[in-house]
């Protein structure tokens, strides 16, 4: 089926968020392996952020699990203080004591304290899209949502934002509070969360797909399989690369997806720019769609 819709060069997350839809995803941005500790490179992690916010990118991604704490920390080092229109979304409920070791942790006091640790980090006073980074099996739901309720009425928290849930938790936390997106796993090879993905889109929720070109999240830089063929094909005819090709589709696919790829290098970051600008025919849709 043709599900294509024009692609809007901005998607309003929020009536006072506008941001372009293709972002930068700052998590690779960090020690090796695991995504523990700092980035090695500093200074080449800064001029990427730099560049990126120089090529128009005014939505960044990050976590405190990222590091945990150093991405974030790197963020202000190189973009602080910040231009008027840059979104910064983090995300909180993870503790990563090591590498290997990474644990979900929703209680609403673990939740204020990422909050606030992360307000230091990136010398912030309110966190543009605060997003819980994955349901704790341990703590009830509407308590780890209700705690990301109470930091928004006391101000730290701009808009609420969720990852890595289902339908129905994503229905019950829109009881509780508004949601103003979702970042869940979504990428041309893997569309499980197409009916979260449908929801949003029919709700005026950003979705955030991360893996958007189908990384293992345990082996980064996995290439595109089942599509690979076709993707080249409509690579060619528009004198670009495959990978460019699979984030033009998800910027077709539906109007309220915003992507945050990542990069190391600043000429993988100018590649990934250039996708938002490609135009695919209908044609080109459906047959990348089936």
């Amino acid at each position: 089926m043709n599900r294509a819709t024009s692609v809007s060069p901005t998607f309003a997350i929020a009536s006072d968020l506008q941001v372009n839809r293709m972002g930068y995803g700052a998590m690779r941005l960090t020690g090796q392996p695991g995504n523990f500790g700092p980035y090695a490179d500093w200074e080449s992690g800064q001029a990427l952020l730099r560049r990126a916010v120089e090529l128009g990118i005014n939505f960044i991604d990050t976590a405190e699990a990222y590091g945990p704490g150093f991405n974030e920390e790197l963020i202000a080092s190189a973009l602080h203080p910040y231009s008027g229109n840059l979104t910064i979304a983090t995300k909180g409920g993870i503790d990563k004591p090591a590498p290997d070791n990474i644990r979900t942790n929703g209680n609403p006091e673990n939740l204020r304290r990422g909050c606030e640790a992360s307000l230091r980090r990136l010398k912030r006073d309110r966190i543009d899209l605060y997003q819980l980074h994955r349901p704790d099996p341990q703590v009830p739901f509407a308590d780890s949502v209700g705690a990301l309720a109470e930091l928004q009425r006391e101000g730290k928290i701009r808009h609420i934002g969720l990852s890595n849930v289902t339908l129905a938790q994503l229905e019950e936390a829109r009881q509780i509070v508004a949601i103003a997106s979702v970042q869940n796993r979504f990428s041309i090879n893997d569309r499980t969360g197409e009916d979260i993905l449908d929801y949003c889109t029919q709700h005026n929720i950003a979705f955030i797909p991360w893996g958007p070109l189908g990384a293992n999240p345990l082996k980064q830089g996995t290439p595109l399989a089942k599509t690979e063929g076709i993707l080249a094909d409509i690579a060619m005819q528009h004198h670009v690369k495959p990978n460019q090709i699979a984030l033009a589709w998800l910027l077709h696919r539906a109007p309220n997806i915003v992507l945050i790829p990542g990069t190391t290098t600043i000429s993988h970051l100018e590649e990934n720019i250039a996708a938002a600008a490609i135009q695919l025919n209908p044609d080109e849709v459906k047959i990348v769609s089936e």
